[in-house]
C-alpha cells in the first residue's frame, strides 16, 4: 500500500497525527503496546522453593529425630522455626520483586508521536494503531509500522530477522506477499534505527506485531546470578561442608562424655544448623533491592544487577562532557565570519532576547554575510523553538541544545524561523553524522537557486572547502581555537549554491565545493555541583576521564576548571588517538585526562585499553554507536535525558539527570550495600562462631550441655533473624567516599574482618561460658543455669549487632538511631525473647524457667562486656588514625 493510502486508511492528516478521542478509542479497542508477560510467580509457588535449601532438610531431619526419640515439643518447635523462616522468605522475596518491577517501569522506553498537531514524547505502552510515530538514529522501534516519509533510514533487524548488517529503508511499496526481512517500506517492533530519521504510521502493536507472534523470543530472560551472589554461594557451601565436620566433632565428644545419645544428636544438629547463615541470602536479596531503591531515588536506575556491586570496585569513571559535566543549556555567546569580523552575542538561556554586537556596536541585522551564517544555523537544523506554555513556563527546546542554541540565536537577530522554513523547504538531508561530524539539507527557494547548508565540527567543514589550506581557513582555525581555549564549543557553517546532494555519495561529493561562511561559539557552563563530585572521586580512588567530541582545547579547559585535569595531564584528540599503538596508548593513559573529538568505535578502546591496565570502568553514553562501549565496560551508563533507547538497553545504569554527580552518588550507594553485606557476614559469622566455642567447651571441660537444641535454633532463627535483615538497612557512613574502591577480587572475610572476629568471637563466648560455669560451679538448677546461660547468649547478639555497624565509628550517640529499623528489629527480639522467659506455653516448648526481673540487670551488664571491649578497640583505632602511627 503506498504511503499516502496508508495515510487514508487510517484517516489521518501528515502534519496532525491522531487526536486524544481517537487515541482513547484505538486503546479501548487493541489495548497496550505490549507483549503477554509471563504471570507472576504464585505466592504459594514462592512459599514452596523456600524449603529447597540444604539447611531446610537438615531441620527436617532433626525434626524427624525429634519425634524418633520422643521430642515432640522439640519437633514442634523445629517444625514451626522451619514455617516462621519460610514466610519470612516469602514476603521477603515478594518485597524485592516490586521493588524490581517498580524500577522497570521507571527504565520504561519511550517514544515521540505527532498527536494533535504537535510532537509528544509517550510511554511505548501508549502506542496505537494511526499513530504517527517519529524516529531517528538510537530510536527503538516500538510497533510495527509503515514509512511515510525517511532521510537515509537504517534499521537493524538481527533481532527479528537474523539479518547481520543495517538494512537500508524506503518508502515505495512492495508486492503483498514480499518476505519479512524484504519489506523495506516498513520497520518491526524489536529493531532500533542506526542512522536517518522517518515518519511512520503504527499499524501494529503488542501481540499484533510481528515479533509478538513470536513472543517467545522476547520473554524475559531470567538474570544471572552476579558474582557477589556466586561468591555467596561459595561461602555457603563451605560453611555447610565445616558444619558437617562440627556435627561429627559433636557427637564424638559427646559419646566420649558418656552423655545421652538422643540428647547429643539434637544439640549436634542445631549446632550444624548454627554454622549455616540462613540470614544471608535474604539478607543479599534485600540489600540489593534497598540498594537499588536507593539509587532510583537519587536518579540512578539499575538495569543489571551486577552493576550494583560492581559500582563499589569502579576506579575510572570515564565521562562525556555535554550535560553531564555541563549543564546542557547551550547559548551562542560569539560568531565569527571571514574577514576576521567578530560578533559578541547578548541573553543567555533559550529567551529569545538579546542582541549582536560587531566591535561594540550593534550589528547591521542586514548585513548579507552575517543573515547568511544565521539562515545556515536555522535551516540545517532539526530542533524546535517553543514559546513558553504560560506565564511562568519559559521558553523551551525540542531536540538537540547545540541546535536549539542556532534558533535562539536566530530569533535574536530578527529571523522569522517558521517563514524562513516554509519559504525555503527542505527537500534532502544527510543526517549528522558521528564519524564525520557533518550534517546538510537541500533546500527549495522561490527566489533563488537551491542550496546545500552544512554544519559540523570546524575542521570537519573546512575539509569541504574550496579554500581549505588558504589564508581564511587558517584565520578559521585560529578563530576557532581561540573560542576553544574559553571553553567555547565551536561550530563552523559553509554552504554549496548547487542542488548537489547525493546520499549514496554521502559528503565526498562536498569537498572542495562549499564556501565558509562562518564559526558560532557555545557556552555551555559547568555543573556547580560536578566540581564537588569530581573532588570526592579523587578521595574515592577514582579517576574522572572526560570523553567528549568537542574540540580538545575546550574539552581542557573545561576539565580544569573542574579539577579532572591537573598539573602535568593533557588532551588527546581522535587524529591522535588513531595513531597509537596499544602499547602507546596503555602507556599514556595515566596522564591523559581528556579524550576529545573521539568517534564512538574509539570510545570501545579506550575501555579496553584502560581494562587492560587492571581498571574497573564506568563509561558514560547516548549514542546508538556507543552500545559496544557501555557493553564492554564494567558500568556502563546511559544518560536518562539524552540518551537513545539503543544506548539504555545496552546500559547497566540509566541516570535520569545526565549528571556526573548521579554517577558518584551511584557509586557511594554501591559501596554502601557491599559494606552492609559484610556487617551481616561479620554478624552472622561471629556469633555463629561464639556458640560453636561455647558449646565445645563444655564438652571439653565435663559440663552438661549449656543449651537446649531447641534454645540453639531460637537464637540462630529468631534473635539473628530479627536483626540480620534490617543491619543491611544502615545508612551510609559518610565516609564511603574517603575509602578505596573495593578490589575485584576481595574477600568476603577480609583480614580486617578476622581480627574482629579473632575479637569478638572468644568475648562472646567467654562471657556466656564464664557465666555457665561460675553458675554450675554454685549448683544452681540446671533449668535455671541454661535459661540465664540462654539469655546471655541472646543480650551478647543484641550488643554485637551494635558492634557490627562500623568497623570505627562507636556504635553509641547519634549513630544508634540512624537505623531505624535495626531498633525496630532489636525492640521485637527483646520482646519475643521476654515472651520465651515468661510465657507458660513458651516455658514448655524452650525447656526455660521465668527469671526474676533483678537477675536480668545482671546478665544484661555482663553482656554489655561485648559493647564496651568493642568500643574500646574502636577508640584506639580512631586514636591512632588521628595521630598516625
Amino acid at each position: 500500500m503506498p504511503g499516502d493510502q496508508a495515510l487514508r486508511h487510517f484517516e489521518l492528516d501528515p502534519q496532525s497525527g491522531l487526536d486524544a478521542d481517537a487515541v482513547r478509542r484505538a486503546h479501548a479497542r487493541h489495548g497496550p503496546n505490549a507483549l503477554p508477560q509471563a504471570l507472576p510467580k504464585p505466592v504459594w509457588r514462592t512459599f514452596a522453593r523456600q524449603f529447597k535449601s540444604p539447611l531446610i532438610y537438615i531441620l527436617f531431619v532433626a525434626a524427624v529425630l525429634a519425634v524418633a526419640l520422643g521430642h515432640h515439643g522439640d519437633a514442634m518447635v523445629i517444625l514451626a522455626v522451619v514455617l516462621v523462616n519460610a514466610l519470612i522468605g516469602t514476603f521477603q522475596e515478594g518485597r524485592a520483586e516490586r521493588s524490581m518491577e517498580a524500577l522497570r517501569r521507571l527504565a520504561a522506553l519511550h517514544v515521540r508521536v505527532l498527536r494533535d498537531g504537535g510532537e509528544r514524547v509517550v510511554e511505548a505502552r501508549e502506542l496505537v494503531p494511526g499513530d504517527i510515530v517519529l524516529l531517528a538514529a538510537g530510536d527503538a522501534v516500538v510497533a510495527d509500522a509503515r514509512l511515510i516519509e525517511e532521510a537515509q533510514l537504517q534499521v537493524a533487524e538481527a533481532a527479528l530477522t537474523g539479518e547481520s548488517v543495517p538494512v537500508s529503508k524506503s518508502v515505495v511499496a512492495v508486492p503483498e506477499a514480499t518476505g519479512l526481512a524484504d519489506r523495506h517500506c516498513m520497520v518491526y517492533s524489536g529493531t532500533y534505527v542506526t542512522a536517518g530519521r522517518a515518519r511512520a504510521i503504527v499499524v501494529a502493536t503488542g501481540v499484533h506485531t510481528e515479533v509478538g507472534r513470536i513472543a517467545g523470543l522476547t520473554q524475559r530472560a531470567e538474570e544471572p546470578k552476579t558474582p557477589l551472589e556466586m561468591r555467596l554461594e561459595q561461602f555457603g557451601r563451605a560453611l555447610v561442608a565445616a558444619a558437617l565436620g562440627l556435627f561429627v566433632l559433636v557427637v564424638l565428644l559427646g559419646l566420649w562424655r558418656e552423655l545421652p545419645l538422643s540428647e547429643v544428636l539434637m544439640v549436634a544438629i542445631s549446632q550444624m544448623v548454627s554454622m549455616v547463615p540462613e540470614g544471608l541470602p535474604v539478607a543479599m536479596t534485600i540489600a540489593l533491592a534497598v540498594g537499588m531503591q536507593r539509587m532510583a531515588e537519587r536518579g540512578a536506575i539499575i538495569r543489571r544487577l551486577s552493576a550494583v556491586e560492581t559500582l563499589g570496585s569502579t576506579t575510572v569513571i570515564c565521562s562525556d562532557k555535554t550535560g553531564t559535566l555541563t549543564r546542557n543549556e547551550m547559548t551562542a555567546v560569539a560568531l565569527w565570519l571571514p574577514g576576521g569580523r567578530r560578533f559578541r552575542v547578548s541573553g543567555i538561556g533559550y529567551l529569545p532576547e538579546g542582541a549582536l554586537d560587531e566591535d561594540g556596536s550593534p550589528a547591521d541585522r542586514a548585513d548579507p554575510a552575517l543573515r547568511g551564517l544565521l539562515v545556515a544555523g536555522a535551516l540545517c537544523n532539526d530542533a524546535e523553538l517553543l514559546p513558553p506554555e504560560d506565564e511562568r513556563a519559559g521558553w523551551t527546546i525540542l531536540g538537540d541544545p547545540t541546535e536549539g542554541a542556532l534558533l535562539v540565536l536566530a530569533r535574536k537577530a530578527g529571523l522569522a524561523i517558521d517563514a524562513l522554513r516554509r519559504d525555503a523547504p527542505r527537500e534532502a538531508e544527510l543526517p549528522f553524522d558521528s564519524d564525520n561530524k557533518l550534517m546538510a539539507t537541500r533546500h527549495a527557494a522561490s527566489d533563488a537557486p537551491r542550496r546545500v547548508w552544512i554544519k559540523g565540527a570546524p575542521e570537519a567543514v573546512l575539509r569541504l572547502c574550496a579554500a581549505e589550506g588558504g589564508a581564511t581557513s587558517l584565520a578559521a582555525r585560529d578563530a576557532a581555537d581561540a573560542m576553544a581555549t574559553q571553553a567555547l564549543r565551536v561550530l563552523a557553517f559553509a554552504t554549496v549554491e548547487d542542488d548537489i546532494l547525493d546520499a549514496a555519495a554521502g559528503f565526498d561529493v562536498l569537498v572542495g565545493r562549499a564556501r565558509l561562511l562562518g564559526l558560532v561559539g557555545q557556552i555551555d557552563p559547568p555543573r556547580e555541583e560536578v566540581k564537588i563530585s569530581v573532588a570526592e572521586c579523587r578521595a574515592a580512588g577514582i579517576r574522572p576521564i572526560m570523553v567528549t567530541g568537542d574540540h580538545k582545547l575546550t574539552g581542557l579547559a573545561i576539565a580544569r576548571e573542574l579539577g579532572i585535569a591537573r598539573e602535568g595531564e593533557r588532551a588527546v584528540d581522535g587524529p591522535e588517538l588513531e595513531r597509537m599503538g596499544e602499547a602507546d596508548l596503555r602507556e599514556a593513559l595515566p596522564s591523559v585526562a581528556v579524550f576529545a573529538r573521539v568517534h564512538p568505535a574509539q570510545k570501545l578502546r579506550i575501555v579496553e585499553a584502560l581494562q587492560a591496565r587492571g581498571e574497573v570502568v564506568a563509561m558514560t553514553g547516548d549514542g546508538v554507536n556507543d552500545a559496544p562501549a557501555l557493553a564492554r565496560s564494567d558500568v556502563g551508563v546511559a544518560m536518562g535525558i539524552t540518551g537513545t533507547e539503543v544506548a539504555k538497553s545496552a546500559a547497566k545504569i540509566v541516570i535520569t539527570d545526565d549528571n556526573f554527580s548521579t554517577i558518584v552518588g551511584a557509586v557511594q550507594q554501591g559501596r554502601v550495600v557491599y559494606a552492609n553485606l559484610k556487617k551481616v557476614i561479620l554478624y552472622l559469622f561471629a556469633t555463629s562462631l561464639a556458640e560453636v566455642l561455647v558449646l565445645l567447651l563444655a564438652l571439653v571441660g565435663g559440663f552438661p550441655l549449656p543449651l537446649a537444641a531447641v534454645q540453639i535454633l531460637w537464637i540462630n532463627i529468631v534473635t539473628e533473624g530479627t536483626v540480620t535483615v534490617n543491619l543491611v538497612m544502615d545508612p551510609a557512613d559518610g565516609d564511603e567516599m574517603r575509602r578505596a574502591p573495593v578490589p575485584r577480587n576481595d574477600r568476603l572475610l577480609s583480614a580486617g574482618m578476622l581480627r574482629r572476629v579473632a575479637l569478638m568471637t572468644p568475648l562472646i563466648a567467654a562471657v556466656t561460658f564464664g557465666w555457665f560455669a561460675w553458675r554450675v560451679g554454685q549448683g544452681v538448677a540446671l533449668e535455671i543455669v541454661r535459661t540465664e546461660t540462654f539469655t546471655v547468649l541472646a543480650m551478647c547478639q543484641w550488643f554485637n549487632v551494635l558492634n557490627c555497624q562500623s568497623a570505627s565509628a562507636s556504635a553509641l550517640g547519634a549513630r544508634i538511631v540512624r537505623n531505624r529499623w535495626l531498633l525496630g528489629g532489636l525492640a521485637l527480639s527483646v520482646l519475643l525473647q521476654s515472651l520465651v522467659l515468661y510465657a507458660p506455653p513458651m516455658n514448655t516448648l524452650f525447656h526455660t524457667v521465668p527469671l526474676p526481673l533483678a537477675s536480668l540487670l545482671p546478665l544484661l551488664l555482663l553482656a554489655s562486656m561485648v559493647l564496651w571491649v568493642e568500643e574500646a578497640r574502636k577508640l584506639w583505632v580512631r586514636t591512632m588514625h588521628r595521630t598516625g602511627p
